[in-house]
């Protein structure tokens, strides 16, 4: 069936993509060779559950996803958001993303996590005392948020751009074109993307550490983070404020024609920073290479292959994507929904199929 609408086909079958990779992120999470289990306060664990049963080619999965997915859901959560608010205004539109994002995470994400993480509790304490539970839940596990952290920064984010909504206008007129300008010199577009993702990211991962979370409650966060996201999703509006489809993104346009290249590109710089990430442990060990150099060597191709997986699913989904599929519809329809109670659906198979 040909796509004949103003839908974005490409795009949300590309929000859908990404989506079921999260879902395959956190079923693949408790077979890890890395997985562990903290029996005082599972919150620290890498998973609710984690089984003994692992296999290494899922930490390359899961590494893979973790590098650049959550970077381009940010990215595609900005796109559309200058068209919206154009059309609805600031107050009808921070209304909407209130009812839209921001309930939903509060009470029926809250409530799932709830359900979701009963497993963890039982699992550390062999007890089914709800009551205790709840209490463990609110205190020591200081209220787990769980998958659902996206939703509330981008309901953040959103709120931001609307309250700058006048700045974010002048900045995507003069931004806006330049990238428009780019359309035919991919070597260019991926030099923007990449200092725009080394900039925002590798001196505050250097400072505090790549793998630090903060937050209050249910609001957690990825405080290493927290800049390279707010910077894609401020990319995601400026390229979204062009029309994108016949210029940067057009079929036509040289950075999409190379679609097969950035896929290829995007295996092999993963693989080169998976390959070399022992050997510089090594190298630091010995002492053959100071920390400093051993991490900037590390982060320059970890913002390598963010940048280039990123321009590849974008890319390939633009110049692969072009009649509708009943399969791929019905998922993009249910995207959200799938992405706000997935992880209850997760932890339960887990449960039931785990070898303690």
């Amino acid at each position: 069936m040909e796509n004949n609408s103003n839908r974005n086909l490409w795009i949300d079958y590309l929000r859908t993509a990404i989506t079921l990779m999260v879902v395959a992120h956190h079923s693949s999470l408790a077979y890890t060779t890395f997985a562990w289990f903290d029996t005082t306060a599972y919150i620290n664990s890498t998973h609710a559950i984690v089984d003994t049963k692992r296999w290494i080619g899922l930490d390359i999965f899961e590494n893979f996803n973790d590098v650049f997915f959550m970077s381009l859901m940010f990215l595609i959560g900005g796109l559309f958001l200058m068209r919206s608010i154009n059309k609805k205004g600031i107050l009808l539109f921070i209304k909407d993303r209130f009812y839209r994002l921001f309930i939903p995470f509060l009470f029926l994400g809250t409530l799932l996590m709830l359900i979701t993480y009963f497993p963890s509790y039982y699992v550390s304490h062999s007890s089914t005392d709800i009551i205790a539970y709840i209490k463990d839940f609110f205190g020591t596990e200081k209220w787990p948020v769980g998958p659902p952290w996206f939703i509330w920064v981008l309901f953040v984010f959103n709120l931001l751009f609307a309250l700058f909504y006048k700045l974010f206008m002048k900045l995507s007129n003069n931004i806006g074109l330049k990238l428009s300008v780019v359309k035919n010199k991919p070597f260019s577009f991926f030099i923007i993307i990449f200092w725009v993702t080394w900039i925002l990211y590798v001196p505050i991962a250097y400072i505090i550490g790549a793998g630090t979370w903060t937050g209050i409650g249910p609001f957690d966060f990825q405080l290493s983070r927290i800049l390279l996201y707010f910077g894609y999703f401020t990319l995601g509006i400026l390229i979204g404020n062009t029309d994108f489809n016949n210029e940067i993104f057009s079929t036509e346009s040289a950075i999409v024609k190379k679609w097969w290249l950035w896929l290829l590109l995007s295996l092999v710089v993963y693989f080169t920073l998976t390959i070399l990430s022992e050997p510089l442990r090594q190298m630091l060990k010995n002492n053959i290479i100071k920390e400093f150099y051993t991490w900037m060597i590390y982060y320059v191709i970890y913002t390598a292959s963010c940048t280039i997986s990123c321009i590849a699913f974008i890319t390939t989904f633009r110049k692969l994507i072009h009649k509708e599929n009943y399969w791929w519809n019905s998922l993009s329809e249910n995207a959200y929904l799938i992405y706000l109670i997935h992880y209850i659906f997760v932890v339960l198979v887990s449960v039931f199929t785990i070898e303690i």
